[in-house]
């Protein structure tokens, strides 16, 4: 039932997800960040099974700043995804992640983008994308109101619409969304679009 979205607006990336944290038909928290800064200009956006994702996304993180501390250079966000890529193709005949990842970055020579990535390596760059049920709802909104000069502004109002989207038709619609953004300032949190508070436990 996970929802991650993102798409490429005039000079920045912005991605959002659900921060459901659910095991069968109970939900532990709804503040989950399943956002990840790989780097001050990176962000890497990930559904899939919590275990997986959780590990995954560290281990490309790291090796993301392992290279650039052996190298004294970042990675461009083509050539991060591509290593994300190269990693879910060699363990797909060992032992598999079950992640899905939207990579969202900005270079100073090719400016914003957003890698696609599948959980049997599949890589593509692309304008928008979205993983789980909400991609539904969220790809075919983007398809009637996307435009690549959108504005910050506007590209906000359009992940609201896509939220609004998957609230009123996903049966189990995640209640709580963050959104980040990236752009030649960096990679940062944008918002958070909250209708429940974090589950806490009763006391007795």
């Amino acid at each position: 039932m996970e929802c991650v979205f993102g798409l490429v607006g005039n000079g920045f990336a912005i991605v959002a997800a659900d921060s459901s944290a659910v095991h069968s038909i109970l939900l532990h928290k709804n503040n989950e960040d399943k956002i990840m800064a790989l780097d001050s200009h990176k962000l890497i956006a990930a559904s899939g099974e919590p275990g997986d994702r959780v590990q995954f996304t560290e281990y490309v993180q790291k090796n993301v700043s392992l290279y650039q501390f052996r190298n004294g250079l970042p990675l461009t966000t083509a050539a991060a995804a591509n290593f994300t890529r190269g990693e879910l193709a060699t363990a797909l005949r060992k032992n598999p992640y079950s992640v899905n990842i939207l990579m969202a970055g900005y270079d100073k020579e090719a400016g914003a983008s957003l890698y696609y990535i599948d959980y049997i390596a599949t890589l593509h760059k692309v304008d928008k994308g979205a993983f789980g049920y909400g991609s539904y709802f969220s790809l075919s909104t983007m398809d009637r109101h996307y435009r690549s000069d959108m504005t910050v502004e506007e590209a906000i109002e359009l992940v609201d619409q896509c939220i609004l989207e998957i609230r009123s038709r996903l049966v189990i619609a995640p209640p709580n969304f963050v959104i980040k953004i990236v752009d030649k300032d960096g990679a940062r949190e944008y918002a958070w679009r909250m209708t429940v508070q974090d589950v806490t436990t009763a006391a007795v």
